[in-house]
Formats: C-alpha cells, structure tokens, sequence
C-alpha cells in the first residue's frame, strides 16, 4: 500500500496529561499559585504551551498579566523536555505502528507540542523511527489548526494519499483547513462528544486502524 498517515501526539498516541499535570503544579507552587487538578490540566491541553499557560492563569485570575505569562511559558519549556516520566502509550499504538508501516505506509507527527520536547518523548518510548517527519507546535511560525503544519508534513512525506489521525476538535479543524481526511481516536483529550467533532471514521481501539487505514486508503 502507498500513502501515509499522520498522527497528532498527545491524547492520541501517547497519554502524556499526567506528565503534564505535574509540570503544571509545579510551576504554579514555584509562583505561589494554587495547584490544579489533573482534570483541569487536562481540560487546557491540545492549543500549544501558550495556550495552556493562558489557560492556567486565566483559571487563577491572572489572565490579563503578560509579563507572568511569557515567564512562565519559558519557563514550562525548559522543563518539558524531560517531563516525560509518567507518560504512557495508548494501548495497541505500538503494534498499530508496526502494522502500518509493515504496509508500505510512510508516518508523520503533527503536534502542537514543541518540537523537542515531542521528539524527546518519542524517544523515550521507543518510537523515533518510526516517524520520518516530526512538526511540532514551534516548528513553524503558526500553530494548529492553521493547517500550515499538517501540510508541512504532508508535503516531506512526499506521499499523495494521506489521513490524519487525532483526538480533538483541533485535529479535526486542522484536517478540514488541509483537505485531508481525518480519523478520530475517541479516548483521548476530546471536549465533547464525538458526534460533534467531523471525521470520516472514529475509533476507540488502536488494534483497528490498520484496517480503517487500508480501507480509507484504498
């Protein structure tokens, strides 16, 4: 089979939120802030760290102080690199992978995580080489859902059939911005139900994308 298949990352392949949720407490103890809890953490992933900061403060009353926000964005950053410890694989990726590749299929990452901090969790659970492209939520100088990024890897890929594969009404705006036909991982970061998200095809088990894969791609 030729084509390929673009993933996002958090709340698709990997659940990273408790790492997340970590990074977040103790950024806001550092200033002197109330912690959050894992679901409002939660709740703020899937727009980049900007936003999630925005986010963070917006919740503490602090929405409207710049100056707190760019600190703390560098700040988020320099320690999400190595905020990768309590992360975990969705059940049934890896050998999901395996499969798709085994396929003849060519794989990308699109995520609005930074870039070295999305390759350094790859890394970490074992997944670099499966991925030619990485774009991450700084690679370029827009960010999901501008669909610049998803067409970014699509156009390195080279490949002429594709699908996007994530979890979010951003993944999923992002798919339509591009043109290219998204399918929905159901047990991931979501904020709504899944009949209010658009997607040609939705799925709650990695086990069954190679064949959504095959058929979609046919």
């Amino acid at each position: 089979m030729s084509g390929a298949v673009v993933f996002d990352l958090d709340g698709t392949l990997i659940d990273s939120a408790p790492d997340i949720h970590a990074a977040a407490n103790t950024l806001m103890d550092r200033h002197g802030l109330a912690p959050f809890s894992a679901a409002e953490t939660r709740s703020f992933i899937g727009n980049g760290v900007p936003h999630f900061i925005a986010c963070c403060l917006r919740a503490r009353g602090r929405e409207g102080d710049s100056a707190l926000h760019d600190q703390m964005v560098t700040e988020f950053v320099a320690g999400y690199e190595t905020a990768v410890t309590l992360t975990t694989l969705y059940p049934g990726v890896a050998g999901a992978l395996d499969a798709l590749r085994r396929d003849g299929l060519s794989l990308g990452l699109c995520t609005n995580k930074p870039e070295r901090p999305a390759r350094s969790v790859l890394a970490h659970l074992g997944l670099t080489a499966h991925f030619a492209v990485v774009v991450g939520g700084d690679s370029l100088s827009v960010r999901k859902p501008d669909p610049a990024p998803l067409q970014t890897v699509v156009s390195r890929l080279g490949a002429r059939d594709v699908l996007y594969v994530g979890d979010s009404e951003v993944d999923a705006e992002t798919a339509a911005r591009a043109g290219v036909p998204f399918a929905l991982y159901t047990e991931g970061y979501r904020k709504g139900p899944v009949t209010s998200i658009p997607h040609a095809r939705a799925f709650g088990e990695f086990a069954d994308l190679p064949g959504i894969v095959a058929e979609m791609l046919a």
